[in-house]
């Protein structure tokens, strides 16, 4: 019975057309263009290592560093960084929890597909894709702790948030020959979302299982319902972190309606301090044009701001990186992040430097 109370509240709450009003700090550099890389932490922390590599994003004009660890680890990395003005952002993986030693006591609390098999036991397209519903609330509690943890570290310019949506239910064209697949339809073995639980409270409110329809995922109440769970997670996690005096950050499919459409991540009503979404251009064979669009349409659709995520082997050549630089720019983008800057060519540096020194006057 409780299972079906939070369900019925999710959908409720999240169908409303007004969002909840949250009250958002102020974005991570006033009216500076923020140059940012994500990165791993590399095992053990090693301080010599981070300096060095801080000193040298520094070079590059890389104010803003989103890296994954452990609270000790940022509680290390946070005072060398402050030495260099650089921020640090906690990485999370969210719902996708690779070899999660605490998770993987709880099968029930992974996400399901359509065939019925959960995300521990099929791991769609790669091993490392082990998912927790969000509609298990012993699993959000679970995301929420983590989220709790990190909110206790000062001096983090924000939890940032990935992995927060289902899998991909439609992968990029480019992406597709690589798993050998042809993806026109929603297949079912990639179709997720189909927890027991949530099962269970969609038939309480439309009296049928989405498993009776014969095409359930045509249904637009099924997709809005499964978009809830996810969002209000969202917001819950940023209640937290704002309760913390910790900003709230994710990164994200390239825009709204896209996403909605291959991972079910409506970003755009999620209560966010910022959003980092990946155009990463070649995923769908797109030119560098495309970028642009993308950045668009999420600057139309939000009120926090957005950064760039931009995507190192898309942009090898050094003239669609600078024009990638200066289109995410152009339309409203607060800055961008590169995945990775730790493996730069000579001619991508070159670009950094150039755009460094022509935008710090601005």
């Amino acid at each position: 019975m409780k299972y079906l109370t939070l369900i019925l509240t999710v959908f409720f709450v999240m169908s409303c057309k007004e969002k909840q009003e949250v009250p958002k700090p102020t974005e991570m550099v006033k009216d500076k263009f923020i140059f940012a890389t994500w990165t791993n932490p590399g095992g053990v922390f090693n301080k010599e290592k981070w300096e060095t590599k801080l000193a040298s994003y520094d070079t590059l004009g890389i104010s803003e560093v989103l890296v994954g660890g452990s609270p000790d680890f940022y509680r290390q990395l946070i005072p060398i960084a402050e030495k260099r003005n650089i921020k640090i952002h906690a990485w999370m993986w969210t719902l996708n929890r690779p070899n999660d030693t605490t998770a993987n006591k709880h099968p029930e609390w992974y996400a399901v597909n359509r065939k019925g098999k959960n995300s521990l036991e099929y791991r769609a397209y790669v091993d490392y894709y082990q998912w927790l519903s969000p509609f298990h609330p012993e699993a959000r509690d679970y995301i929420k702790n983590n989220v709790k943890e990190l909110a206790k570290i000062k001096g983090l310019a924000s939890i940032h948030l990935d992995y927060v949506r289902y899998v991909d239910v439609i992968l990029g064209a480019d992406l597709q020959p690589k798993y050998g697949l042809v993806q026109n339809t929603e297949m079912p073995e990639y179709d997720y979302g189909y927890h027991p639980i949530a099962r269970e409270g969609f038939k309480a409110i439309f009296g049928k299982d989405p498993l009776d329809l014969a095409h359930p995922e045509l249904s637009t109440e099924w997709r809005q319902y499964r978009l809830n769970a996810i969002t209000s997670l969202v917001n819950e996690l940023v209640d937290i972190a704002h309760k913390h005096e910790q900003k709230m950050s994710a990164a994200v499919f390239p825009f709204p309606e896209m996403s909605r459409q291959m991972v079910r991540q409506a970003w755009n009503d999620w209560n966010l301090d910022s959003a980092f979404p990946m155009v990463y251009n070649n995923f769908y064979r797109e030119n560098v044009n495309w970028i642009g669009f993308a950045i668009e349409q999420g600057v139309k659709d939000v009120e926090f701001p957005i950064y760039a995520g931009l995507y190192s082997p898309a942009l090898t050549n050094p003239k669609d990186l600078e024009k990638a630089i200066r289109l995410v720019k152009e339309k409203g983008a607060k800055g961008f992040s590169f995945f990775t800057a730790d493996n730069l060519s000579d001619e991508q540096k070159s670009v950094f430097i150039k755009l460094k020194e022509e935008f710090k006057n601005e």
